[in-house]
Parts: C-alpha cells; structure tokens; sequence
C-alpha cells in the first residue's frame, strides 16, 4: 500500500525521472539517503517500470500521428500471436490495445510522413492474414500531451 509520500516521491519521479535523491529528498522534505531507498523500494515493488525520455516528434522527423483500429478475420491464437509479433517489431507502433466494441485493436503510430503511415497500413498491417480491415485516423492536434499517471 501506498503511503502520502511514495504517492508524492511517483508524482515527482513522473515529472523528472532525472531527479537525484539530494533534489527528490529536497522535494519531499526528506534526507537523500530516505529518498533514494524509497524510490529503489518502489522500483523494486514494480510501481516504477522504467524511465524514458521523451522526445520532440518534429526534431526527430516525425510529422504524423495516427490511430489505426484493426479487425481482424479471426481470433485463433496463431494468428494473434503472430500479429502481436508483427506489432511488437514495428518501432512506428508506439503503443497497442486490444478492445472491447467493433474494433479488435488499437495502434498509436508516428511517421514520417503520409506516405509512411500509408506504407504502413497497406504495406505492413493489410497483408497480414489474422487482419481483416484497418481503419486510421490521423492526430490533427494533440492538445494535451502525454502525462503522468494520476498518484
């Protein structure tokens, strides 16, 4: 369980994955030395499951943002795995969720551009037998970013 201050030491880690102990423990009016072992004890208990950084899609020549909802043809295990294979492997597919409702799952991709996402769809996702349809739309403006996760 959770108390008020590891809720606080994940709310800031959130924010700046890069903060020392010295600055976490600052923050939460604690010594480095109780910060760091409250922050490893977190990491070790599987609340925190990584850092990344996050990076400026433009500066990185990435200039469409997309969902693509897939159906597919059958559910038979085979083809699912091997349709989250392909998914896994593909480094434009940032995030996927199976679903509940008409479609089976959801795809937030980034490319390069239209003709990637293009690509993508009928090059990449159509051809593969578990997928009967795909069905995108692409991200005019995202007006709120990614956040952290409510603490």
């Amino acid at each position: 369980m959770l108390d008020d201050l590891d809720s606080r030491l994940l709310s800031e880690v959130q924010r700046n994955a890069m903060l020392t102990a010295q600055e976490l423990g600052e923050r939460l009016n604690l010594s480095a030395s109780q910060a760091g072992r409250r922050r490893q004890r977190l990491e070790a208990e599987g609340y925190i499951t990584g850092y990344t950084a996050r990076l400026n899609p433009d500066l990185v020549g990435l200039t469409v943002q997309a969902f693509v909802q897939i159906q597919v043809a059958s559910h038979a295990p085979d083809g699912v795995r091997s349709f989250a294979n392909l998914i896994s492997q593909r480094p434009e597919i940032i995030s996927a969720w199976t679903l509940t409702g008409e479609a089976d799952y959801l795809l937030r991709v980034w490319c390069a551009d239209l003709a990637g996402l293009n690509s993508l769809i009928h090059d990449v996702l159509l051809p593969h037998p578990a997928v009967s349809r795909a069905q995108s739309q692409i991200v005019m403006d995202q007006f709120k970013p990614d956040t952290a996760l409510p603490t």
